[in-house]
């Protein structure tokens, strides 16, 4: 092989050796942030009694009974916030991802697409008219009605932006006009809500659209990882077709990829991803942003790299921001939403300053 040759092909391998390594620098800074969220908190346990609890709960779940604190304590109430944390963090930050590869526009992601406004519409009305708006279920099942109706609320919003595109043809541009309108819409009709309701259901709205992880437990868990898992395993299996997308959509089509269909098959599991975890925190924002943001910066636009990049990334923005968010001011809780504002705040601020400081020089 000749040496013009061969120099392309070892600067890619590098290439290619450095993203690996990246991605298992960051899962493995995610999982020693998991135990770290494990033992912070009133109740301190340490390191190695952590992976004890957790090791003993696979292997002989009943020696935990001697020590009744500290199984309630590590496996019924902090892993599954843990959990939850994570599987949201790596459903926004993908869906993120995603959305943007789709749309070809670093600043779309869930929120700018109108889902968080139809999440935050649906539960305000299951929050507002309870369980005459389905009275199908068991009133005791009221927090059940909260999620189910965010959930259908952030998959309709998608449907409508479509047909809207539809219309007008699929364009990137028409789909993020659309998205931005009906996200509008919903929003108006949450300050309805907000605006007729009582001060009690007022407080509970205005709570849920902080966002946090006061829906954690175990029966969230089973439902939210399977759809996360599948979902993360197909927008993985889209990669190449997005790469192709990204020379625009006349050559993806001469290569022979469908772009009408690729976009409603990624929006729809996108959707399905984020909306399935936002139904149990309520509103949590710029992680759609931040992670795919972050991962470009270090992995480039390879979308096979920068989709898992993205979701370690985004699992251990939101995990960190929990954990303070659940300990800064100890024995006071304060909602995760309003710490993601801030870090997202300060995060595009750099941005910018990074962006413009580069046009001067």
């Amino acid at each position: 092989m000749s040496p013009i040759l061969s120099k392309p092909e070892s600067l890619y391998t590098a290439g290619i050796k450095k993203k690996n390594l990246i991605i298992t620098c960051l899962f493995i800074l995610l999982f020693l942030t998991t135990i770290y969220a494990l033992n912070s908190g009133s109740y301190h346990l340490p390191f190695d009694r952590i992976l004890t609890i957790l090791i003993q709960s696979i292997t002989n779940p009943g020696l935990l009974e001697n020590t009744p604190s500290e199984k309630i304590v590590v496996i019924d109430f902090r892993l599954p916030r843990v959990l939850l944390a994570i599987l949201t963090g790596i459903s926004l930050a993908i869906a993120g991802c995603v959305m943007q590869a789709l749309l070809r526009n670093p600043l779309v992601s869930p929120f700018t697409l109108g889902l968080s406004s139809a999440a935050s519409f649906g539960a305000a009305m299951a929050i507002v008219f309870g369980a005459s708006l389905l009275p199908f279920i068991p009133p005791e099942f009221q927090n059940g009605i909260i999620i189910l109706c965010a959930f259908l609320l952030g998959w309709l919003s998608i449907l409508l932006i479509y047909g809207i595109s539809r219309m007008k043809g699929s364009s990137s541009a028409t789909l993020i006009l659309a998205g931005v309108v009906i996200g509008y819409i919903f929003t108006a009709g949450v300050m309805i809500l907000k605006y007729l309701t009582n001060d009690e259901k007022l407080r509970e709205i205005t709570l849920w659209l902080m966002g946090g992880m006061w829906g954690a437990n175990w029966g969230a868990i089973v439902i939210v990882a399977p759809i996360t898992i599948l979902c993360f395993l197909y927008l993985e299996s889209l990669a190449w077709d997005l790469n192709t997308l990204a020379a625009g959509d006349d050559v993806a089509k001469n290569l022979g990829v469908n772009v009408n269909r690729l976009r409603i098959k990624g929006l729809l599991v996108s959707t399905l991803a984020a909306s399935a975890c936002l139904a149990f925190t309520g509103i949590i924002g710029f992680i759609g942003l931040m992670g795919p943001h972050i991962g470009r910066m270090l992995i480039g636009n390879d979308n096979r790299y920068l989709i898992p990049c993205s979701a370690l990334l985004g699992a251990l923005v939101l995990l960190v921001s929990d954990t303070a968010a659940r300990t800064i001011m100890d024995p006071i809780e304060i909602p995760v939403g309003v710490i993601m504002y801030v870090i997202g705040g300060i995060f595009f601020m750099f941005l910018i300053l990074r962006g413009k400081h580069r046009m001067i020089t």
